[in-house]
């Protein structure tokens, strides 16, 4: 009752004025509508709830998770489809779930303001550095499970992206809280007049104060766009060094059962799916990389091992098909699948299912249909790959139990076959039935050629692409990056603009190429400036091909490569040195 007299009060009227004006401009910021100039007055929202409850600690937390919710109403109204799809959950579940998860997983607002109030208060006076730092430290420090950041939105305009190749999208948010603020300031015409009037009058105060913010804003304006514009040209000047024409095949495989299909036959009908993709694409133009997506062909795994038939996930014609596209064509396969092995303290000798760990896994097999290097999935998804206690997993049946990977290593992949099969009659995939790994390698041996490497790719599934801190961890220079991922639980949503424009800067960061491939849309090609090639992008739950040639840009160790977040550490510390020594001046 409280809470809905709040609601009808003005006060409450004004405080959801604020948290929409927050929300809906920094969606219609966002992918997939894109307006970027919205991105500019979408803090006013919070600046106006700080100015009105200034010192009202317990008030602007409140206020900080209505922030929260209505912000995740807006922009991530689709983890309530995963919350009722994924998890299973009915509505009266999927509610409090929604609106929980909201509040634990957007700390960054009431921190903010909490933050921004503090600063502000002990500073008395216009400060725009307050509102800069206090986003930055807020987006530093408070959890995300999907992070995401205003940065991300600035990085929508061109030349602001590339600051992210030393800032990431930290220092894009310092940015635009700072502007922001200014136009905040300046948001009535009057006050604009006021100052303008006190500098041209002989009050040497004003006018000091108005030329030293006013230098500072436009400096501040200079160095970003100036910046990002000379690195613009820069790596747009940059001659590749190789090309290599990549396939991406989009199957639109199924999730689950529960509707009533028949497994087997859906399973069939995707793998038969798959291959006929491929042999339309391929037949009279090969390619150098073909790449399918998380859970492209779900369940199973090609890794024949005593462990991973023992748990019923190896399937043999699952690797023949693997086998056969990578023979017919002469060319690589990177692929999705389930991998399994004991845990370092299982008895010798036998095997039991609590020894057992699985792994969401990615492995390439080579133009002579041999498996090759594989990647395990090391970040996992909280609530969707693991639950964080042993007891949470009765709560939803389809949250997986996998182990995190270890290994940071590229992807080395091989040079194509050049010239078309002999056989004068290829296989399929219904010849699997009768034909197994070891037949398929047999039929095309007069086909098999030296392997020789040309280069590596950075393997990243899903989740991982968004996590700028994580990426780094990978060592070696990559010719570019692969991102696996399986957004089909979201439905036709925009999460999956989403979750792609989130991972967009690792391009900038690296300055390398991304192959994004989805199960279900929205597959896309990525180059090294953040641009999506011909803005060409697959359709939603659909099934599709897209193909491009991919540019090998020459190695360079970027400085977000090298020093990681260093940059934005070192403000906040000096912004920092400057509020305590300025306040203890002044105090």
């Amino acid at each position: 009752m409280k809470l809905l007299r709040f609601l009808i009060s003005r006060e409450g009227i004004i405080s959801v004025f604020c948290y929409s004006l927050t929300a809906v401009f920094s969606f219609l910021s966002f992918a997939p509508l894109n307006l970027p100039f919205f991105v500019w007055v979408a803090p006013f929202g919070l600046f106006l709830i700080e100015k009105r409850n200034r010192g009202e600690w317990k008030k602007l937390i409140y206020h900080g998770f209505g922030f929260s919710i209505l912000f995740y109403l807006v922009s991530f109204h689709w983890i309530y489809h995963m919350t009722t799809v994924f998890g299973g959950f009915d509505w009266y579940l999927a509610v409090p779930i929604f609106i929980g998860s909201a509040i634990l997983l957007n700390f960054k607002f009431p921190v903010y303001l909490l933050l921004f109030s503090v600063l502000a208060k002990r500073v008395g006076k216009f400060f725009p550095v307050i509102a800069s730092v206090s986003i930055l430290f807020a987006e530093f420090f408070t959890p995300q499970v999907f992070p995401w950041y205003f940065g991300n939105v600035v990085a929508e305009n061109q030349f602001l992206a590339q600051n992210a190749e030393y800032a990431s999208a930290y220092g894009l948010s310092a940015f635009l809280f700072f502007v922001s603020y200014y136009l905040f300031a300046f948001r009535k015409p009057k006050t604009f007049f006021r100052l303008l009037t006190n500098f041209l009058s002989k009050h040497k105060g004003y006018r000091k104060q108005f030329s030293f913010g006013g230098l500072s804003f436009v400096l501040v304006l200079i160095l970003f766009f100036g910046n990002g514009y000379y690195l613009f040209q820069k790596w747009s000047d940059v001659k590749p060094v190789a090309e290599r024409d990549v396939l991406i095949v989009q199957p639109n495989a199924p999730l689950e059962f529960r509707d009533g299909r028949n497994p087997v036959e859906e399973i069939r009908n995707l793998m038969a799916r798959i291959d006929s993709m491929v042999e339309r694409e391929l037949e009279t133009n090969p390619a150098d990389l073909v790449v399918l997506p998380e859970s492209g062909i779900p369940f199973f795994t090609t890794h024949d091992t005593e462990v991973t038939r023992y748990s019923r996930i190896y399937w043999h014609q699952f690797e023949s098909l693997m086998a056969i596209l990578s023979l017919r064509h002469g060319t690589n396969i990177f692929y999705n699948e389930l991998d399994a092995d004991l845990s370092s303290d299982s008895l010798p000798g036998r095997i039991s299912r609590k020894d057992i760990r699985m792994y969401n896994s990615s492995v390439l097999m080579n133009p002579n249909g041999e498996r090759r290097n594989s990647y395990q999935k090391v970040f996992l998804l909280i609530f969707g790959e693991y639950m964080p206690f042993e007891w949470m997993y009765v709560l939803s049946g389809q949250t997986g139990q996998f182990a995190p990977g270890t290994s940071f290593n590229l992807i080395p992949y091989y040079e194509p076959r050049k010239t078309h099969s002999s056989q004068t009659k290829n296989l399929h995939f219904e010849d699997t039935v009768t034909i197994g790994p070891t037949g398929v390698r047999e039929y095309y041996s007069k086909d098999k050629i030296e392997e020789k490497q040309i280069g590596s790719f950075l393997p990243l599934i899903c989740y991982e692409v968004i996590i700028s801190e994580f990426v780094r961890k990978f060592s070696g220079d990559p010719d570019f990056i692969v991102n696996v991922t399986n957004d089909k639980w979201y439905g036709n949503s925009v999460e999956t603009y989403q979750h792609h424009t989130l991972g967009r800067l690792r391009a900038i960061e690296f300055r390398k190429w991304i192959v994004r491939s989805t199960n279900s849309g929205t597959s896309v090609f990525t180059d090294h400036l953040g641009r999506n090639i011909d803005n060409d992008f697959t359709p939603i739950e659909t099934a599709a091909v897209i193909r491009k040639k991919v540019q090998v840009i020459p190695g360079e160790m970027t400085f977000y490569r090298l020093y990681g977040n260093l940059l934005s550490y070192f403000y906040m510390g000096i912004v920092g040195l400057v509020f305590f020594f300025y306040v203890k001046r002044n105090s």
